[in-house]
C-alpha cells in the first residue's frame, strides 16, 4: 500500500462537506500547517472540528473558522480566539466544551476501541445534562463515549514511507493519540525518510494507524503566546 502522497491537497483528496475531523496540536504547538491550508483552499463546509483548542484569529483552526468552514467545535480550551467568541454568542457555532482530561481520554479509548468509560470530571455541573450517571466508590461518574473522526489530522517532526512518525518533545500532545482514532489518518512531518532510518524505540505512532503520509513545507510555527521576563 503506498501511503505517500506530494502534498497536503492531494492527502485530503477526498474530505467532503459535513466530515468530522480531528486535528492535532496544543495551542498552535505541533498543529498540521499544511493540512489546515489546504482545507482552506479546498474550502468544504460544515465541519465537525475535535481539537483541544481552536486556534488564533490568524492561524491555525482559526483560519477555518475564518472561512466559517466550522460546524461545530469539540474543544477544551478556546480562549485565544477573538472569532471564535463572537461566532457563539451570536450562534452561529456549535460548541462543546470538554474537560481536557475527557477530551483527551475519549480520543485515546476511540484508538483501543473501548466504546465508553466513567470520569468523576463534570458531575454536577452543564457538562452532565443528558449523560449517564453511575457511583463508584461512593464517588458520582459521568459516563462518557469515544470520540472517533472520519479524519484525523496530525503533523510529526519525521515519519518514513510506511507511515511510522516520531514526534520532537511536546509537539506529541494529542497527536499520538488522534492518530490513532481516525477512520483515515493523515500525516505531514519536517522530515519524510526510508523505512530503516528510524531507531525503533524513537517511534511515538506505528505505520499501521497512518493512512496517508507526505513532507510538509514551510512552516511558521508560531508561539501563541509569548512571556518574557527583564
Amino acid at each position: 500500500m503506498n501511503k505517500i502522497f506530494l502534498n497536503a491537497d492531494e492527502a485530503i483528496h477526498d474530505m467532503a462537506d459535513g466530515n468530522t475531523i480531528m486535528v492535532g496540536g496544543f495551542g498552535l504547538n505541533g498543529i498540521p500547517e499544511n493540512l489546515i491550508a489546504a482545507l482552506v483552499r479546498k474550502g468544504i463546509k460544515n465541519l465537525t472540528c475535535i481539537s483541544n483548542n481552536a486556534g488564533v484569529d490568524d492561524f491555525g483552526l482559526g483560519l477555518l473558522l475564518k472561512t466559517r468552514q466550522i460546524k461545530k467545535m469539540m474543544s477544551s480550551y478556546v480562549g485565544e480566539n477573538a472569532e471564535f467568541e463572537r461566532q457563539l454568542l451570536n450562534g452561529e457555532l456549535e460548541v462543546d466544551l470538554i474537560p481536557q482530561g475527557t477530551l483527551a481520554t475519549r480520543i485515546q479509548m476511540a484508538g483501543m476501541g473501548i466504546p465508553a468509560f466513567y470520569t468523576p470530571a463534570g458531575y454536577g455541573t452543564e457538562i452532565a445534562l443528558g449523560k449517564e450517571v453511575r457511583e463508584f466508590n461512593g464517588k458520582m461518574h459521568l459516563m462518557e463515549h469515544a470520540l472517533h473522526a472520519d479524519f484525523a489530522l496530525v503533523k510529526a517532526w519525521k515519519g518514513d514511507t510506511m507511515g511510522n512518525l516520531v514526534f520532537r518533545k511536546t509537539t506529541r500532545n494529542f497527536s499520538t493519540s488522534m492518530a490513532k482514532a481516525g477512520t483515515i489518518t493523515i500525516a505531514e512531518v519536517e522530515h519524510l525518510v526510508h523505512p530503516g532510518e528510524l531507531d525503533p524505540d524513537e517511534i511515538h505512532v506505528a505505520g499501521v494507524y497512518i493512512h496517508r503520509i507526505f513532507e510538509g513545507k514551510n512552516y511558521e510555527k508560531r508561539i501563541e503566546r509569548r512571556t518574557t521576563q527583564l
